[in-house]
């Protein structure tokens, strides 16, 4: 047993709890009871103290800002591996392959037993890494992409003219304006449409390198620039003119402003490098081939295709490599067998993992502990079974049970009723959220947990909860898409009922989030005449393709005057960017601070309550709260400030309170707290109520946004949109917003997402969770396999017309769940079936 006395971490309430060790232990209460503060905050965080306590003293001392857990004692704790969903860093150069290792066999086995051309000397492994110098392409660097200005970016609109700033792409103020100064002096015409000027005008003033300088005369017309250099006038000053692309390059390249970085961006595209071909290598190395292909193309197979490839053509290497060969291919297909495990299989290994969910990420680092072949060690893992499909998670549970059954113990933090099921031992923490929390409601097998009337989950886990009785709504009206296209995705058809609540199923990589995420918004957005919002916080700095969705709205897009796309990119990357300032509450609060009579006798306006103003907050962390702790050979953690102790403030800031607490102590209150403190402030309330209702109350108002989930962070820009003015013929668009809730959460989630329907809305969920699905009103279902195996529409209907069709491997999960979703049904004619054999 893992004996643990006295733990507080947050907001755990003096706990105390026996862990068996050798089983699966999953840890379970709603959302903010303290289950991650019992897994993560003080059983894995006291195994890394103590590991980090045995390094030499040197190195220790790096270490001391870390802190120590809240916890009296924990006994017979062994190594411990923490397996989170963080995706760390954004780098295109970190791939499924690295991650996995497989790219650095599939290195030795190009170098050991590929197939050289004539007279070409051997390689070594380090030639076939597109990150190292010896290796990498010399015209991309490695990335298989480069940077390109493209004319339709530069000029998006060629209707207006240079002096209405059709060269978009060009400074704006006082810069934008010198250069077209320089265009009138070099004799060009910037109040001819731009589609109107010669193809050479164009092109020079786009894409030229010269940079002449001339005589600039501001503010002159082109017949008085002209009249003044005949005169030989003195010109207001000399200009330099520079091509739009090359200012674009330049700038990107060059800048130390991270606000000009992000204004030359949009004009920036990545396109396939034409010298490797995207392949991210030199010649020599893509010369080598094995099994007829190069190490390049061989990475952008699909793991399952890459299996049947790699198998058969050990026998066709010569005799002198063949046993270097089969060893290394062994080893290969071994890693890629407990990808496929997983359900994996679908994926390339040079995908990107900046593309990849945090799910997928997690089950990926899964899979090489799989093969780690470690054994009393005890795994830490953050909801798994995120972002999987009922169907792939047999695939996980064996992988656990695999890993018990070497001799390791699991804690698995969970939401999945099936994984409770499936448990040795549930301990159950609770009862409610935030402060209503950090108790042991049970600990024992899941069975015991039936009897416990105090807990939240054992409703659900024993099919008692109920869902409030509701009847289903009947589409009218529709928008068809049609000939859509994008990855696995091939000319597409497919109807979304309008003013009703869709669930988009499917297994995982089964084309769901491109229908929905990539390319019904961005038809949708096109047809509004909005820009498509892209990937900016996750964008890494390197040039990446960006795909478009291929389609066309065929019928109902008058039924879609907005668009509102709801995801799970960060509200914020620093601890600077938290909940209360995302939601816009913040700005009361502040102004409820200004308005005290300290703050009016210091004349401190309400730009001294924010921690990102220098004369209000504390001068070392910068009103972060928090310094960051640079581990070398461990991620990067941050740790409370040593002189505000985490209050991002100065001193004289914290003597002004308002109603007895400073500025500091209000942003440590949970939105339920919050909701009491500030009663009567009716501005701050409407918010905190919205964020109540959606099962944030456990929230902190100055959590940073490094702390939270990729689902928090949905549910939080959800809240920021129920907060406008009810509007009609809205769609909203989500993608798998139930990720880290617990199902009585869910339940407050869907009563919110039935409400924005009844406003007259049209509501779009990509879902893995079978009880959210059977309450919706119509299901499509996509498949039937995942990659290349899917692409499809197996069904479209209603929940319960699933039954009806043999190829949807939905449908037998989600019969489980419409029996108790008390609704009233209204039988529909008509349900599509999508025969796929």
């Amino acid at each position: 047993m893992i004996r643990v006395r006295g733990a507080r971490e947050h907001n755990l309430q003096n706990v105390d709890v026996d862990i068996p060790r050798d089983m699966l232990v999953v840890f379970s209460g709603v959302s903010g009871s303290g289950k991650s503060s019992l897994a993560f905050g003080t059983v894995f965080a006291e195994a890394q103290r103590r590991f980090l306590d045995s390094v030499a003293p040197y190195a220790r001392r790096l270490f001391d800002q870390i802190g120590v857990p809240d916890v009296d004692a924990i006994d017979g704790l062994p190594p411990a591996v923490a397996l989170r969903q963080q995706r760390g860093a954004p780098s295109v150069r970190s791939s499924v392959g690295s991650v996995t290792t497989i790219s650095n066999l599939l290195r030795l086995l190009y170098a050991r037993a590929g197939h050289y051309p004539a007279r070409q000397p051997p390689l070594h492994a380090e030639d076939f890494s597109p990150n190292t110098p010896q290796g990498a392409c010399s015209r991309c660097h490695g990335l298989g992409t480069v940077y390109d200005v493209t004319e339709a970016r530069m000029v998006p609109d060629t209707s207006l003219t240079i002096r209405d700033r059709a060269v978009a792409a060009w400074p704006t103020a006082w810069q934008g304006q010198n250069l077209r100064d320089i265009l009138v002096t070099l004799g060009h015409s910037i109040d001819t449409p731009w589609r109107e000027l010669p193809r050479r005008t164009q092109r020079w003033i786009l894409y030229t390198d010269e940079q002449p300088t001339v005589p600039v005369f501001a503010g002159f017309s082109a017949d008085e620039v002209r009249a003044a250099r005949r005169r030989n006038m003195e010109p207001s000053y000399m200009g330099t003119f520079i091509g739009a692309r090359k200012y674009v390059l330049k700038t990107f390249a060059t800048t130390q402003s991270a606000l000009m970085k992000k204004r030359v961006s949009p004009f920036l595209t990545g396109v396939r490098c034409p010298l490797c071909r995207g392949r991210r290598l030199k010649k020599a190395a893509l010369s080598v081939t094995f099994a007829g292909k190069d190490i390049g193309s061989l990475s952008q197979l699909a793991l399952n295709e890459l299996v049947t490839v790699l198998g058969p053509a050990v026998h066709l290497v010569a005799v002198e490599k063949r046993l270097a060969a089969e060893r290394i291919v062994a080893d290969i297909l071994a890693r890629v067998s407990a990808l496929q495990s997983l359900g994996l299989g679908y994926l390339t290994l040079e995908r990107s993992t900046t593309t990849l969910s945090a799910g997928e990420l997690q089950r990926l680092r899964l899979a090489t502990q799989i093969r780690s072949n470690l054994f009393g060690v005890v795994y830490v893992l953050d909801e798994p079974s995120a972002g999987l499909h009922p169907a792939d998670n047999q695939a996980l549970f064996a992988a656990l049970d695999a890993l018990v059954s070497a001799g390791n113990s699991m804690c698995v933090v969970e939401h999945d009723l099936e994984m409770m099921e499936r448990a040795d031992w549930l301990i159950d923490v609770g009862p409610d959220g935030g402060t209503g929390g950090g108790h042991i409601v049970y600990s024992g097998p899941p069975e015991g947990l039936r009897s416990i009337t105090a807990s939240r989950t054992a409703p659900y886990l024993f099919g008692t909860a109920v869902a409030p009785a509701r009847r289903r709504r009947e589409p009218t009206r529709w928008l068809e898409l049609r000939d859509v296209t994008r990855n696995t995705l091939r000319r597409l058809t497919v109807r979304i009922p309008l003013g009703a609540l869709t669930m988009v199923t499917g297994v995982s990589g089964s084309g769901k989030s491109s229908l929905v995420s990539q390319a019904l918004v961005e038809l949708v957005a096109l047809h509004l005449g909005q820009k498509a919002r892209e990937e900016e916080l996750d964008a890494p700095d390197e040039p990446t393709i960006r795909q478009q969705s291929n389609g066309r709205i065929a019928a109902g897009g008058d039924g879609v005057r907005r668009l509102v796309t709801v995801d799970q990119r960060p509200i914020g990357r620093t601890p600077r960017s938290n909940l209360a300032t995302y939601t816009g509450l913040f700005d009361h609060v502040r102004q409820l601070f200004a308005g005290t009579r300290a703050a009016r006798a210091k004349r401190y306006s309400a730009g001294r309550f924010s921690f990102n103003m220098k004369a209000g907050r504390c001068a070392t962390c910068e009103g972060e709260g928090s310094v960051h702790v640079e581990l070398i050979f461990l991620s990067t953690v941050y740790a409370p400030c040593p002189t505000c102790h985490g209050s991002r403030y100065n001193s004289a800031t914290l003597r002004v309170t308002w109603n007895g607490k400073s500025i500091a102590e209000v942003l440590a209150l949970t939105v339920a707290e919050a909701f009491h403190f500030f009663e009567g402030e009716a501005g701050i309330v409407r918010t905190l109520a919205l964020l109540k209702a959606i099962g944030l109350e456990y929230l902190r108002l100055g959590q940073p946004a490094t702390e939270l989930s990729g689902g928090e962070a949905q549910r939080i820009k959800l809240a920021s949109e129920l907060q406008r003015s009810p509007r009609r013929d809205t769609l909203y668009v989500l993608d798998e917003p139930t990720t880290g809730l617990h199902p009585a959460d869910a339940d407050r989630l869907l009563a919110q997402l039935q409400r924005l329907v009844d406003h007259g809305n049209t509501v779009v969920v990509v879902e893995h969770d079978m009880r959210v699905v059977a309450s919706s009103d119509w299901v499509i279902d996509m498949g039937p396999g995942a990659g290349d195996a899917g692409g499809l529409i197996i069904a479209s209907g209603p929940p319960e017309s699933l039954r009806h069709c043999p190829d949807s491997r939905t449908a037998r999960y989600l019969m489980k769940w419409l029996d108790n979703a008390a609704t009233s049904v209204v039988p529909r004619p008509g349900m599509e079936i999508h025969d796929v054999r």
